[in-house]
């Protein structure tokens, strides 16, 4: 790949890093629930996501989505579907916080950090992400040089993004984490889940029509 193509790519990728997004809630929602620390390991699972997307691409099976309209629908429910969970849980804590102020009338408490799960909303919110599924089907191929290994090229085009989106997002976390002890209280908290619950509820809403 040329220099011209590298930086025509480079700046697309980060274009569609830093637009807000499935990736930038989750990832905000996170931090608030767990600290930095899970804002980072969801991104993490985040951007190894991106690697399977990556081969989708390069093995092709990106043209047989493209051309079933009845596999990528099952895609974009699936992810519609996660979307919907990951804001009813959120709103699930609403609800539980309220009953905790009411009882207890202190401040709310950051959850301990779990990875496992950080890891697999993070990874599974990618993957079943349809932008980022036809970004890569539709652009990175435009980037692949056919004398070589398209699925080399690939994972190396994918390997760049990760770098870019761990970066934004870790710095996401890190701004998130200031407003900590804003958050923690009580009522901004109950407030910041129901927002980030409506709007994951409203993205998966929107996938799905």
């Amino acid at each position: 790949m040329d220099i011209t193509a590298l930086t025509t790519y480079l700046i697309a990728i980060t274009l569609l890093t830093i637009t807000p997004g499935v990736d930038t809630m989750l990832v905000i929602r996170n931090t608030a629930r767990g600290g930095w620390r899970d804002g980072a390991v969801s991104s993490f699972g985040i951007c190894s996501g991106l690697f399977v997307h990556a081969v989708i691409s390069a093995v092709g099976i990106s043209v047989i989505l493209l051309q079933a309209a009845w596999a990528f629908s099952a895609l974009k429910l699936a992810g519609a579907g996660y979307l919907v969970w990951l804001g009813l849980s959120s709103w699930r804590k609403v609800l539980r916080r309220e009953s905790f102020e009411i009882v207890n009338g202190g401040p709310a408490r950051m959850e301990t950090l779990r990875i496992g799960r950080s890891l697999r909303e993070g990874f599974l919110s990618n993957v079943l992400n349809p932008k980022t599924a036809v970004f890569y089907m539709a652009f990175l191929p435009q980037f692949i040089n056919p004398a070589h290994s398209a699925l080399v090229q690939s994972l190396l085009l994918a390997g760049l993004h990760f770098v870019i989106a761990m970066i934004w997002q870790c710095l996401l976390a890190l701004m998130v984490k200031q407003l900590k002890g804003w958050l923690q209280r009580p009522r901004v908290n109950q407030w910041f889940d129901g927002v980030t619950g409506t709007v994951m509820i409203a993205l998966g809403l929107r996938v799905a029509a």
